[in-house]
């Protein structure tokens, strides 16, 4: 294996010269870099990144933790995430924790261990809290994206989710919908909450009756079993003319159910949601949404970051960014 002393003898400069050339630390002439980067290249050299971050107290390894990577949401998010690493001389590690507070806390040990330099979170949800702090117990810098987490200070990238909801809201009642049912995520989770309260907010603006039989919680990723859903929309009578899903994977669930029971959309019941199908867009989907800036949450959070872990102790005050979502009308909302 070939060392920096190889290298060294060969450039005829000194072992210190070579690894202020890897490091890109030290005063050295254009001429002198020059050289020996051409020695490295012929040797075919590849620096000994272990040994590197020893010295650097950096490993130029960067984490991205979701929590559903079969969302179409989350895989954009990701793309965006890591075209903005890559720009900035990083890599990238994935995790994906599945809407499980568990598994976030197995992966954010791993990270530990692992000594990324930092991390874009997007958390399981509010019991999130001793995970976040434990990075910042370690002097781990990390952004949020898409979900707030009460009780920490953070960066943090985020959707206009209450507005969002407020609109899809507004869309129903204006083609006549009245008895309208939200189908939405745990309220553990702040996104969650806020689409909650844009529902709430639209249909006491419209002087609407708020009916909590209308509004059920379940888990914001795909389910197996629909039976809890199916008991939820057995119980309405009458059935409602539209339902407001939480997100993309909400409402496609709902679809299944509903074509299940004999039910089609929208002639039966009208549907909207929040979160568009990324790539699957392109196909028409017939489901109208609130679409937010996938790509924008991973690009911008990320860059966050990075500007977190090279200012350091010169970081100034936490910094919040607010996406707002595109209403997207497309054919799954009946006139009634």
């Amino acid at each position: 294996m070939v060392t920096i002393y190889d290298i060294a003898a060969k450039a005829s400069v000194s072992a210190m010269t070579v690894s202020r050339v890897i490091n890109n630390t030290g005063k050295i002439s254009d001429k002198t870099r020059a050289k020996v980067k051409r020695v490295m290249d012929e040797l075919n050299y590849v620096p000994n990144q272990m040994a590197r971050s020893l010295v650097l107290q950096q490993t130029h390894i960067l984490s991205l933790l979701i929590t559903d990577i079969m969302n179409p949401f989350y895989t954009t998010l990701s793309r965006g995430a890591e075209d903005a690493a890559i720009k900035h001389g990083y890599r990238l590690l994935f995790g994906n924790s599945d809407e499980n507070v568990q598994k976030e806390a197995a992966y954010i040990n791993t990270l530990l261990t692992a000594r990324v330099d930092g991390v874009l979170v997007a958390p399981a949800g509010d019991p999130s809290l001793p995970h976040l702090e434990k990075l910042r117990k370690h002097e781990v810098p990390f952004v949020l994206i898409d979900r707030e987490v009460p009780g920490i200070e953070c960066d943090i990238v985020l959707g206009d989710s209450k507005e969002g909801a407020r609109a899809l809201v507004e869309h129903l009642i204006a083609h006549g919908h009245r008895n309208i049912a939200i189908l939405n995520g745990s309220s553990s989770i702040s996104s969650a909450r806020l689409r909650l309260q844009g529902y709430l907010e639209a249909l006491k603006l419209n002087d609407l009756p708020i009916d909590d039989t209308r509004i059920y919680e379940t888990s914001f990723g795909p389910m197996n079993d629909l039976s809890e859903m199916d008991r939820w929309l057995s119980r309405m009578a009458p059935l409602p003319t539209a339902i407001v899903a939480g997100n993309n994977a909400l409402a496609l669930e709902i679809i299944r159910l509903l074509r299940s029971k004999g039910l089609s959309v929208p002639d039966d019941i009208s549907v909207v949601c929040f979160d568009d199908f990324g790539p699957y867009a392109e196909l028409d989907p017939f489901i109208t949404v609130a679409a937010q800036q996938a790509y924008q949450f991973g690009y911008l959070g990320m860059q966050m970051l990075i500007e977190r872990i090279k200012e350091g102790s010169d970081a100034g005050p936490w910094r919040k960014i607010v996406l707002p979502a595109e209403l997207i009308v497309r054919r799954s909302v009946k006139s009634v």
